[in-house]
């Protein structure tokens, strides 16, 4: 974002209060400017059209047309980049998930006194993503539709042996990215993924199932020992490490505690295994994220003989994980997250 610029902010929220307060959390920011407000989808529509935003926080229940159906008319009329607002209960989780199925660019929580941050933090977390989303470039959405109609998912581990690992590694703006990813990865009776995301535990635990339900591999949280399968997909939060064991003729996962929780270290730790086990069969991407956390492992996946694909930085909620990777390591795959699950299923083929 140009230090003179000063972007266009929409606020869409049945409540006033809400209303209010956001405004009130952008009255300093020299570069984001709040030019409108709606209090329902329709309203909302005509604000854009009228005002021309740069970015828009939207409610999800709402009046007249919710968050989600004002979302889809606006991604194929007019699209924005769009902030969702939810809460951080599972059923919460689900709606901002679909949210980002149909081309939002991120979701952040309601300020509440009842949760255990801050409301400072709160405010900051909002503001902090608001700007990002301000400065994310809308590319051509690509709708991710549920694998099976109902909701409820089919797919399972398939039989034989794991040859080969593919490691994700993302923090924020990673939800967006995996969704654009991980749905069109193919089964293969060879090849496992494996992604550690930093997030709170129950939003990855409502991210898994929600996955799986619109996905080929068979999605799952990772657990301590368990054997690695081949059309499997472990998902990991940031607070643990996951790591790659190898075990007689198979493949095991190792979970434990981050030993410094301050510290983000748990993608590096999952790449540094993987390679290191599986070596040239082994595949690192680093997605959107702040921090440096996985620049070092995918040097190792590259030293070790195996391929590594980065994020484009473009496409990215946040830039630092890699642009952290591209400036340590040589990489050959530079490419959007839409273009990624494409890239992956080809080199594991």
């Amino acid at each position: 974002m140009d230090n003179n610029t000063v972007l266009k902010l929409l606020v869409v929220d049945d409540s006033k209060m809400m209303r209010d307060a956001i405004r009130t959390m952008f009255e300093d920011d020299p570069h984001i400017d709040v030019v409108g407000e709606a209090a329902d989808g329709i309203s909302a529509l005509e604000a854009v059209k009228k005002y021309n935003p740069d970015v828009i926080t939207m409610d999800v229940a709402m009046p007249v047309m919710d968050g989600i159906t004002t979302l889809k008319h606006l991604m194929i009329k007019n699209p924005k980049p769009v902030v969702m607002l939810s809460s951080l209960t599972v059923v919460g989780a689900t709606v901002t998930f679909d949210a980002l199925r149909y081309g939002a660019v991120d979701f952040i929580s309601k300020p509440s006194a009842l949760e255990g941050s801050t409301i400072e933090h709160q405010v900051e977390d909002i503001r902090s993503k608001v700007r990002f989303a301000a400065g994310v470039e809308v590319n051509a959405i690509k709708y991710i539709r549920r694998n099976h109609p109902n909701g409820q998912a089919l797919n399972a581990p398939l039989t034989g042996s794991c040859k080969k690992v593919v490691t994700f590694g993302a923090a924020e703006g990673g939800y967006g990215s995996m969704l654009k990813i991980i749905p069109h990865l193919q089964a293969n009776d060879n090849t496992a993924y494996m992604a550690s995301i930093y997030a709170t535990p129950e939003h990855v635990d409502a991210f898994t199932e929600y996955l799986n339900s619109c996905s080929s591999v068979f999605v799952k949280r990772a657990k301590h020992g368990e054997e690695i399968k081949p059309g499997v997909c472990y998902l990991n939060v940031g607070s643990d490490y996951m790591t790659v064991h190898k075990t007689d003729m198979a493949y095991s996962l190792h979970i434990n505690p981050a030993p410094f929780a301050s510290r983000k270290g748990a993608v590096d730790m999952l790449m540094f295994s993987a390679a290191d086990i599986t070596e040239e069969n082994c595949i690192g991407v680093i997605l959107s994220g702040s921090g440096a956390d996985g620049s070092e492992g995918l040097e190792e996946v590259i030293r070790m003989g195996g391929q590594a694909i980065v994020q484009d930085p473009h496409s990215c909620l946040s830039k630092d994980m890699a642009l952290a990777a591209l400036e340590r390591s040589d990489v050959e795959w530079v490419i959007s997250d839409s273009e990624i699950a494409d890239k992956v299923n080809s080199l594991v083929s």
